[in-house]
């Protein structure tokens, strides 16, 4: 049986779940995988209402959608984020805007208030960010001593194992989707951020080829590396477009400009190995959803994501019980 394809509705999050839901239906999803934003949902309420989710579960029932996982990721990311500039502040109560403090305490609960939401709803992984408190130290000028780094992954376990905690006493996982400005970028700061958790069973990774390819980093070894660590996958595509003129840094331009060095692309148009991406998901016995998180600046959405959706169904197949040539073994006959 094939996997369930689902939807990421971060970037619908401007629908309410009630127009959005159908519309997912009709784009051929199985499911969907709800942003904790907009109104798709309320973490608080969640956390506290079991009525609610109830409502939001038949709500995606009567248009036949499963619900699989649920994603914070704007909260995620002030834990550890040195958040202090105004970029964050749309991510936070108007309360908490401008206070760094305020925001890394007000993104802590919020995070276990998403442990205990995927509880109520009945899922067991809560995909995000983590935030890094070094990120910014990423080229080494001014030089970088490697214990500024060290006390980077300090900082990050120091944070985040409460949070964790609240996960393990409601079941469920954390995915961290590994990606830049996040604690784990590749491989080794993947390998490094499981260390500093004590490389505790919470812990894992939504994995998502579209911000390794763009890196140089293969997705394929990111899966053989944490075969036991991907809680969750979604199908995103992205292809680099250097020209001579532009590097991977995209130099301060934004998304759909044509002078990136790289951008974001619908399912199935990028240069993402989708198909060695599936083999990989196979050999690690990987039976969770394939979720699409849609971004492409120069397609229209609806269009874009049913293509993806049928793309990844038409991508996706089980591995074989048998080697092609067993047939030919007489001593199986």
């Amino acid at each position: 049986m094939a996997r369930p394809v689902t939807l990421f509705t971060g970037q619908w999050a401007d629908l309410p779940l009630a127009k959005m839901a159908p519309l997912a239906r009709k784009m051929g999803y199985d499911g969907l995988e709800l942003a904790c934003w907009g109104d798709h949902v309320d973490v608080a309420k969640a956390a506290r209402d079991k009525t609610y989710c109830k409502e939001k579960r038949a709500l995606l029932k009567k248009h036949k959608l499963e619900l699989f996982s649920i994603s914070h990721h704007l909260a995620g990311q002030l834990v550890c984020d040195p958040n202090n500039d105004s970029r964050s502040d749309a991510f936070v109560p108007k309360k908490q805007q401008g206070d760094a403090g305020a925001k890394r305490d007000w993104a802590v609960q919020t995070m276990k208030n998403a442990a205990r939401a995927a509880r109520n709803l009945g899922v067991d992984v809560v995909n995000g960010f983590t935030g890094s408190p070094i990120w910014h130290l990423l080229y080494s000028f001014p030089p970088v001593p490697p214990e500024m780094i060290e006390e980077g992954f300090r900082r990050f376990a120091e944070l985040w194992n409460p949070i964790l905690d609240e996960f393990d006493k409601c079941k469920v996982r954390f995915a961290l989707e590994v990606h830049p400005t996040e604690i784990a970028f590749d491989i080794h700061t993947a390998e490094r951020a499981l260390e500093a958790v004590g490389r505790r069973e919470a812990f894992g990774f939504n994995f998502d080829p579209s911000h390794l390819i763009w890196q140089f980093v293969e997705p394929v070894e990111f899966i053989k590396a944490f075969p036991d660590r991907i809680y969750h996958v979604h199908m995103k595509d992205a292809a680099r477009t250097l020209d001579g003129r532009s590097g991977i840094l995209a130099s301060h331009l934004n998304f759909g400009d044509p002078r990136r060095g790289w951008d974001f692309r619908s399912v199935g148009r990028g240069d993402v190995d989708f198909e060695e991406i599936i083999r990989a998901l196979n050999r690690i016995a990987y039976q969770g959803p394939l979720s699409v998180e849609w971004e492409d600046s120069g397609m229209e959405r609806v269009a874009g994501a049913t293509e993806s959706c049928a793309f990844v169904k038409g991508i996706d197949f089980q591995p074989g019980e048998l080697a092609f040539d067993a047939a030919f073994d007489k001593s199986k006959r």
